[in-house]
């Protein structure tokens, strides 16, 4: 009894803050990565500075349901041509989880897809 007394409140608060701590908990963790992983020489999260800004890509990727597997791929092995003449080069030094998150998280940034018909 005593452990069913100590679990549930436990339970219930942990998955109450999940749910209100969601999303600032991901903007946290996604631009933590993106700071710990050195993006943000290249990319800002609202402009283009060498390589264009993360709400950017976002709004192009928007509704593609391949899009964060294409983007965490491109993140490990870097990209050319898509955005224009200055490469990414690859980021071997983020791991598969990681470049996964930062492609989630980017993908988390687009203010329009709810507008966007396609």
């Amino acid at each position: 009894m005593l452990l069913r007394s100590v679990f549930l409140p436990c339970a219930v608060f942990f998955s109450a803050a999940s749910i209100c701590a969601g999303p600032v908990w991901g903007q946290t963790v996604g631009l933590g990565l993106a700071q710990a992983n050195n993006c943000m020489s290249c990319h800002r999260v609202d402009r283009k500075v060498v390589g264009p800004g993360f709400s950017t890509i976002a709004e192009r990727f928007a509704g593609n349901p391949e899009a964060a597997g294409y983007l965490a791929q491109s993140i490990v092995n870097g990209s050319r041509g898509r955005w224009g003449p200055v490469p990414m080069p690859r980021q071997a030094q983020v791991s598969p989880n990681d470049a996964r998150a930062l492609a989630q998280w980017i993908l988390s940034l687009n203010s329009s897809s709810a507008d966007k018909v396609e």
